[in-house]
C-alpha cells in the first residue's frame, strides 16, 4: 500500500487546540442537539444507502470521542429516525467507540485520512465491537460524505468558500506527530 502522502491521504491529523476546548467546556450541550439532528438529516438524505451498508451493525449504538473536544458524541444510525447526541463522556453501553482528534474523525469519514493509517499509527482508538466499528468506518468511507458542504451547504456561494477554506485549513497543518491547529 502507498505511503498516505503519496496518494494525497494524510496519516496524522491536526489537533485542536487545548484553549478552544477549555473554552467550550462549560457550555451547555443542548444548543448543540438541533445542529446535529440536522446534520443527521443532511447526511441521511445525501447518502440514503448508509444504513443499508451496515448490515447487521445497523442497531448497534457507537460512540464518536473527539479526545481533543470535551464532549463525545453517541450515533445510533437506525432506520427509522437515527440519531445522534453530544455527551460529555461516553455511555458503558455503547456497542463500539472510537477515540482521536476531531480532524482525524472528520478527515476518515470524508476520505481524505487513511482510516487505516490512522487506526494503525495509534490515532485512533478502537473499543467494543471492532466489528461494528470497522462497518461504520467502511460505510461512511464508501459514502465520501463531504462535510463542509453538509455544514455550510445551506449558504450558498458563501458556504461552499467556507467548506473549501476548512478543507484547506486542514490540509495546510503539516502532517507531523503533534500537529495542533494553531
Amino acid at each position: 500500500m502507498p505511503e498516505p502522502e503519496t496518494t494525497g491521504l494524510r496519516a496524522v491529523p491536526p489537533r485542536l487546540p487545548p484553549w478552544l476546548a477549555r473554552a467550550v467546556a462549560p457550555l451547555p450541550l443542548a444548543p448543540l442537539q438541533p445542529a446535529l439532528a440536522l446534520m443527521l438529516e443532511r447526511i441521511v438524505r445525501a447518502h440514503p444507502d448508509l444504513h443499508d451498508r451496515l448490515g447487521e451493525h445497523a442497531r448497534k449504538r457507537f460512540g464518536l470521542d473527539p479526545t481533543d473536544l470535551p464532549f463525545a458524541f453517541v450515533l445510533e444510525p437506525r432506520q427509522r429516525r437515527p440519531q445522534v447526541r453530544a455527551v460529555r463522556t461516553l455511555p458503558d453501553d455503547v456497542d463500539a467507540s472510537i477515540h482521536g482528534p476531531l480532524a482525524g474523525l472528520i478527515g476518515m469519514a470524508e476520505g481524505t485520512l487513511d482510516g487505516d493509517a490512522l487506526f494503525f499509527s495509534r490515532v485512533l482508538r478502537v473499543e467494543g465491537e471492532v466489528a461494528a466499528a470497522l462497518a461504520l468506518r467502511n460505510a461512511i468511507d464508501d459514502a465520501r460524505i463531504d462535510f463542509g458542504k453538509i455544514l455550510f451547504g445551506g449558504l450558498g456561494p458563501l458556504g461552499q468558500r467556507l467548506a473549501v477554506a476548512l478543507r484547506e485549513r486542514i490540509r495546510a497543518v503539516p502532517a507531523t506527530g503533534g500537529a495542533s491547529w494553531n
